[in-house]
């Protein structure tokens, strides 16, 4: 049942809240990894062993894709398959940040059933299952009903750039960021910003957990290109994403290149 497997989840978070403060703002080895695929450290590692270890132990028979794992291929013949991102937002946990995750999710066949993203330092928890509320710290949690002028976008710098948008005009929205994919999704989800919006290939272990929060508290969530998103894929990853009220993102889409 969805709701048993987002009490796992919520418990195997909080497991890993306590491991990697251990670690935090305690100079972690880190390093690069191959191919410009970004930092990790010994935390990052470290969350990973205990989830894998804690959560595949309470369901050894669902598949496992994480950031920081060797691919398994096997998991595309599960019927049920976790998705997780142990550490979100290595370089702010690297760099003595708050804003980092843990992201959590399982999906069955291509859907996402339930998820948690946790932020350790701050103490926030947001939930989700399939067919049920999403929470933050317990609490029910809702997107804004913004419309696109003066909307606070939660995005990185090139997507300013107009060669993005029909005819080469910018929206009126204000660009802002937060280290944490995953817990751009929940800010948007909460109404804290009124979107969040990447027209990058986004990997699933970031937004997995966040896309379903986002769309249990009311978000339109999609794609780049507006269609639904698929999780535990072959090449494990979304062709961008729009999350905001239904509003706001009608009104992304047809403001964006087709």
């Amino acid at each position: 049942m969805p709701e048993d497997d987002l009490a796992l989840l919520e418990q195997a978070a909080r497991a890993a809240g306590r491991i990697a403060l251990r670690y935090w703002r305690q100079d972690p080895h880190s390093w690069e990894k191959p191919g410009d695929a970004g930092p990790v450290s010994e935390a990052d590692l470290a969350v990973n062993e205990e989830l894998q270890a804690l959560l595949t132990g309470a369901r050894p028979d669902y598949g496992w894709l994480s950031e920081e794992s060797e691919a398994d291929p096997a998991r595309l013949d599960a019927r049920n398959c976790f998705i997780i991102d142990p550490i979100d937002g290595t370089r702010a946990f690297i760099a003595g940040q708050e804003g980092f995750s843990h992201s959590l999710a399982v999906a069955r066949g291509d859907r996402i059933v339930a998820a948690v993203v946790y932020l350790p330092v701050r103490d926030l928890c947001y939930t989700a299952f399939a067919d049920g509320p999403a929470l933050l710290n317990g609490a029910a949690i809702a997107p804004s009903d913004s419309g696109i002028a003066g909307a606070r976008v939660l995005t990185y710098r090139t997507v300013s750039d107009p060669g993005h948008w029909l005819n080469g005009l910018v929206p009126p929205f204000s660009r802002e960021f937060r280290p944490s994919l995953a817990w751009r999704l929940c800010l948007a989800a909460e109404g804290r910003f009124d979107a969040a919006l990447s027209l990058r290939a986004a990997w699933e272990w970031d937004i997995a957990a966040g896309s379903l929060i986002a769309e249990r508290a009311g978000a339109a969530v999609s794609d780049r290109r507006g269609g639904r998103m698929r999780f535990n894929s072959q090449r494990a990853m979304v062709d961008g994403l729009i999350v905001a009220g239904a509003r706001l993102h009608q009104q992304l889409l047809e403001a964006l290149k087709p």
